[in-house]
Parts: C-alpha cells; structure tokens; sequence
C-alpha cells in the first residue's frame, strides 16, 4: 500500500463554480483519488475554498458585506456544488480556519528563519480612487517582451514570461479600468532565485508530466526574481513579524497561503480524525507522492511558488537551514494541469453571462452524464469546447444507447430467462465467450495504466470500446434467439454479464453514481462506489466559527470494490430492470442556446446601462 496525496486547486469564493472551473481541477482529481483507492493505496484528497485577497474585499465592499460574509456564503456554494458532483474529498476546507492561519505563519516564520524571507521596498500598484494596492492579476497591459496586449501583472500567458506590474506598457485596472498609480512600500520578499537551482533539479527529476507543463515550468526559470508575499491590504493573515503582526493594512500576498492549504487541510484532516499527526505519513514521508491537479493558469504557484515555500521550509536551497517542527516536508510528484474549456466557442466569463454553473447544470441533467462529458471532451492536454449538441450526444449516443442498453439488454435477458444468474462449467464456454472475458479482464491493465498516467481521457475511450466488444458479442450471439439449448444460453448470458460487471467496475471512478445502479442491477451487494457528505462543524481554533466540510468513509472492501474482475455468483437473483440513463430530449440544445443568449443580451444591457449612467455623472 502507498500513501497518496491527492491535492486539489482550491476554488475561489467570490462566486459559484461553472463546468470550466470543475473540468480543470474536479472531475479529473476525483477519477484519479478513486482510482488509486481501488488500487489499495491510502488517498489523502484534500482542497478548501481560497478566501483571501483583494478580490474577495473589492467585491464584498461592492455588495455590502463583510469579507468573512461573503466567503462565508459562497464556501456554502461551492462545497454543495463539489459534493453533489460527487467529489470523494477527504477533506473540503477552507482558509479562514483557524488551524490555516497556524500552519501559514509557521510555514512563513521558519522560512523567516532559514533566511529565504527578507524584507525590502517594492513599487506597488496603488488604485487612485479606493487607495488599496491592486493584485497582480487585476492588471492588464501590452507584455514588454511579445507585445501581446492581454498581459497580467503577474505574467503573460501568450509567452509565458512572468511579469511584474511595473513591467506592463500602458497597464489599467481590470477591477475599474483606471490607471494605476505606482509607490515605494516595505514588503516581505520570498527569495526565489536562492531557491532556483534546486527547484530546477527537482523539476529534472520529475517523471510523466504532460510536456506544456514541463516546458512551461522550465521557462518559469529562465529570469527569477524575488516575488513579495505581503501586501497593503487588511483581508488575509497577519504577517507574523514584531511591527508587522499588529498592522491592520499588511497582510500576507493570497498566493502564499492559498497553495499552504493543501498542507494545512491535511492537518486538519488528521487533527479532526482523532489522530494530530496523522498528516505526515503523506507530508514527510519520501515515499508518499503527491499530485496536484489544477487549471494551466495555476502552474507558476505549484510548479514554481509552492516547491520554492517547501524547499524554503526544509532548508535546501543556496542559504542552507534546516525544516522546521513541520518536519521535512515533501515535493510534489506531479503537477496535472488541464487546458481551459469554452463554451460555445466563447470564453467561460460569469461577468459576460458566459458560464454554466455546476448548480444549474446538475439541477436539470444527471451528475454522471455532466462527468462522462468531461471525461470524454474534457480540457486535459489541449483546449476543449463545451457545446450543449456535444454535451447531448454524447449522453444519448453513447450512456444511453451504447452502455446503458447494454446493461439493459444484459439484465433483461437474465430476469425472463433464468430470473437469476445462471451457473455454468468451464466446458460450456465456447472459444467467443472465453475471448470476450480475456479482452474485457484486460482492461483492468490497459486502463489502470492509463489513469497511472493520468491520461483519462484514453482510459474512458478504451472502456467504452470494450462495451462496443461486448455489445457486438450480444448481437453475434443472438442470445434471444437460443431456445433450445439452456446450456449454451446460460454460457452466453452468464458471460456478457460478467463482461458488464467488469466494465461498471472500470467505470466506477469516472461514473460512480451510475455505476452503483448498474452493480445493483446485476444483483451486486453492498456499496462500491462511496460518494462523499457534507457536514456542518465548528472550527478547531475558533469556538462559534462554523462551516460546512465534505468528507467521506472510502475504505477497500468496505464501501470500494477492488480493481480487479470479480467473478459473478450463480444463483444471484435479477430482476426486471429499470433504465440506469436517461435520454435527454433533443430540443434541450435549442432551449439552453436560447437561454445562453438571453443571459448575454441581458449582461449587455446591464453594461449599458451602467456606462449611461456613468456618463451622465460625468456631464453633470
């Protein structure tokens, strides 16, 4: 057995989350953490809301309310949204917790200590109009070094050159489209360029990345720079410094403490299970990779910023030092980033009305039908594009018409003709059946490999080529048409369900609501696929601070099948089946376009309305 960690890009609260957010970081790290739990491996799968930072403030202010009010309403959101897509966390957190401010300002002291954190002064980007410092990525301009006019002031994408404000042509506010004013201030710097060499020689280590995000991560070090970790800001953590701690406007930078989450999370994970040092068998345990999963816009901080603030931790880049009481924390194995996913051909934008949240999406489909959509067409090594035509055929097509009448005729054929499963001897399978149950066992090796790799995307693929291998079987066969001949009945019948169960096996960490139906619908016991509850607890460090978790119990054995073919029990009772997938009505696709366009038309006219009004004030 190994000890996984599974750690999951932290989804930001100032909004709900849309299908393009979860095809990034959702689906793909919930097939992988079951996969690896039907493999016999401890999975950690931690993540939590990311509740800091200048966003969360400009938009709380905008509406009325506290930041803690406004993350408080959309870390509800988003945790029912996340465990209603079925999302097996062991620990959905966020970072207003007590016990993450604890871990954050020991991370930051210790590598305080080792001296990878000094202070120095820093031009900051100033908004004229509110005073507040404006984060890096709410800065846009022309990159100095490619010229492309969509650059951030933290990097540019087009190039993938990091950046600083200062270093943007013409650079404006996303936040309010104003210039921004540049000062002098004192800030907290992370030593990135002591740290360089050995986070260039661990990134030569790693092994199966997806080559944009070696590339990418190698170019992060092409220049280094010291990168602030503070701000001029009064929503985060205090910074823990004599004269800084007490000072109300200086917090520390979000990116700092949002990616020390996964570390925290794991401790609150153990601290809540009864054991407090639980978290290290995958912290500070060589042999316990991590893998992180994330969206491409995030590899700077986890390819680069995160293994920095560890090897910065553990005393390993040019100044020495030594790790702190955290011990010696671990390094990522895998950074998994997806490309990003549109929608219509547009970019997902909740401000244009350019989105499908998850809430509305699973409110009117079924929940494996929005992941077999994202397993299949997802955004994993290239950009992918949502459309509601894609979305609804390959539900019809393919759930409901290729695995779903499988299962159906399957079941069907057993209730009318033995009303169980049917007991055979070896000397009855005919050389098809035997080849049929060989290159369907096999599976368990192709499609394991794949998902060792995450490549998902091939691994569904080849499942569902091995439900075309059995529903070709059933019509070579013509199982309906054996009447005389019980036995030879019996052997094809007996065959194609096990073949099934195999495959609603292979399917379980892609398709786990579904595939518990179909386990059922062959006469299977007990539960195989766990989903994950949403509770209500109160903070380990902050009495009458309260918030929803998602957890779960997924133990091997218990509540999750092996990876690997179980044979099927004669003499299991089948029934009658009902049809485990549902079609969806092809006008659907012309009522969600209608629907999609009316959002746009309605955004326009706000946006209109809003510059009218501007303009007159200006005239006045």
């Amino acid at each position: 057995m190994t000890h996984i960690l599974v750690s999951v890009a932290w989804p930001y609260a100032n909004g709900p989350r849309h299908v393009g957010h979860v095809a990034g970081f959702g689906v793909p790290s919930d097939v992988f953490a079951r996969y690896q739990r039907m493999k016999g491996n401890d999975v950690l799968m931690v993540s939590g809301t990311d509740e800091h930072g200048t966003p969360i403030l400009v938009q709380a202010e905008s509406e009325g309310v506290s930041p803690q009010e406004l993350a408080d309403r959309y870390n509800r959101v988003i945790a029912k949204d996340l465990c209603d897509l079925g999302l097996s966390y062991d620990l959905f957190t966020r970072t207003t917790t007590g016990n993450h401010e604890k871990i954050v300002q020991e991370m930051f002291r210790h590598c305080l200590e080792n001296g990878y954190i000094y202070e120095d002064v820093q031009q900051v980007a100033i908004s004229p109009s509110t005073g507040r410092t404006l984060p890096d990525r709410y800065i846009e301009g022309t990159c100095p070094i490619c010229d492309d006019d969509g650059a951030r002031g933290d990097q540019c994408d087009n190039c993938g050159n990091e950046l600083d404000p200062t270093d943007l042509v013409d650079p404006v506010s996303k936040i309010n489209g104003e210039k921004p004013r540049f000062e002098e201030t004192k800030h907290f710097f992370l030593d990135l360029p002591a740290l360089a060499e050995a986070n260039v020689e661990w990134l030569k280590t790693r092994k199966n990345w997806r080559t944009n995000v070696m590339n990418f991560s190698m170019g992060l070090f092409r220049e280094v720079k010291p990168r602030a970790i503070t701000r001029d800001i009064d929503w985060g953590i205090p910074i823990p410094v004599d004269g800084w701690i007490d000072n109300p406007n200086k917090r520390l930078y979000v990116w700092f403490d949002a990616v020390i989450g996964y570390l925290s999370a794991s401790v609150e994970w153990a601290r809540r299970k009864g054991d407090p040092e639980a978290w290290r068998e995958w912290w500070n345990n060589p042999q316990a990779p991590g893998y992180y999963f994330m969206g491409k816009d995030n590899i700077t901080f986890h390819s680069q910023i995160w293994p920095s603030e560890l090897l910065a931790y553990n005393g390993k880049g040019s100044k020495g030092g030594e790790a702190g009481d955290l011990g010696d924390l671990e390094l990522p194995e895998q950074v998994v980033s997806s490309e990003y996913m549109t929608m219509e051909g547009k970019k997902f934008s909740s401000s244009r009305g350019i989105v499908i949240y998850v809430k509305d999406i699973l409110a009117k489909y079924p929940v494996d039908a929005v992941r077999y959509y994202i397993s299949v067409a997802g955004p994993e090594s290239s950009d992918s594009n949502f459309t509601w035509s894609e979305f609804i055929r390959h539900n019809n097509e393919e759930l409901v018409a290729g695995w779903g009448n499988l299962v159906n005729r399957v079941a069907v054929l057993l209730a009318k003709n033995f009303g169980e499963i049917p007991q055979i001897d070896e000397s009855s399978l005919a050389d098809e059946d035997r080849k049929l149950l060989k290159d369907v066992s096999a599976g368990f090796d192709t499609v394991g490999g794949l998902l060792e790799q995450n490549r998902q995307k091939q691994g569904i693929s080849e499942i569902m080529r091995l439900v075309g291998e059995i529903n070709r079987y059933i019509s070579a066969t013509e199982p309906w048409k054996i009447k005389d001949d019980k036995k030879r009945l019996a052997a094809v019948l007996h065959t194609a369900a096990q073949a099934v169960c195999d495959v609603c096996i292979m399917l379980a960490p892609y398709l786990p609501h579904s595939s518990q139906k179909v386990w059922e619908t062959l006469g299977g016991k007990g539960i195989i696929c766990p989903l994950p509850e949403l509770s209500e607890v109160e903070d380990l460090d902050k009495p009458g601070f309260k918030y929803p978790i998602i957890s779960g119990e997924y133990k091997l054995g218990e509540n999750i099948h092996p990876w690997a073919s179980e044979p099927i029990i004669p003499g299991t009772p089948i029934s009658k089946p009902s049809p485990v997938f549902e079609k969806i009505p092809p006008e659907a696709e012309q009522e969600e376009l209608a629907r999609f366009q009316e959002m746009l038309d309605a955004r326009k006219a706000k946006e209109s309305k809003r510059l009218e009004e501007e303009k007159k004030k200006i005239q006045e």
